[in-house]
């Protein structure tokens, strides 16, 4: 049998448009594809830009408990702060509850920084959600949340 070399071949997908992992999966790759084009220069990717969210909306976090928000392992996590650190946007301080820990704070760049971000991702989820009214956004909101909601139970 010969191999299908022409790449305007459609590939038969099988089961996998019928799978909620296959279309999370591409979902979530068109929308970090279209963020970092939104962002563009500015180089803050997806979880960076959680991460200065949290801190700004919760200054003196742990690094632990921005783990645990966003669902990373706490060794992705250390190095996304790195990354925040190095650029000068969030600084580490010792924590007054905790000696062990780091309570994380957002420098003026930082704050500055995340006031243009924020335009951007507003422009970004605009885009990705122009072709959903509001009332489906929210259902899809919902949906989502609920999905990731029970898989923890």
């Amino acid at each position: 049998m010969a191999e299908k070399t022409d790449k305007s071949d459609a590939i038969d997908m099988a089961s996998l448009p019928d799978l909620i992992g296959y279309n999370l999966r591409c979902a979530q790759v068109a929308v970090f594809q279209h963020f970092s084009k939104t962002i563009g220069e500015v180089e803050i990717s997806p979880p960076q830009y959680g991460a200065l969210v949290l801190i700004d909306a919760n200054p003196g976090i742990s690094q632990s408990a921005i783990a645990g928000a966003l669902r990373f392992d706490r060794s992705t996590l250390v190095q996304i702060i790195d990354r925040l650190e190095d650029r000068k946007l969030v600084v580490r301080e010792v924590s007054a509850t905790d000696r062990r820990s780091h309570a994380l704070k957002l420098t003026d760049l930082g704050h500055n920084l995340l006031a243009e971000l924020n335009n951007l991702v507003n422009t970004h989820e605009q885009h990705m959600t122009r072709n959903l009214s509001v009332d489906e956004r929210h259902t899809l909101m919902e949906l989502l949340a609920r999905v990731y909601k029970k898989a923890e139970d």
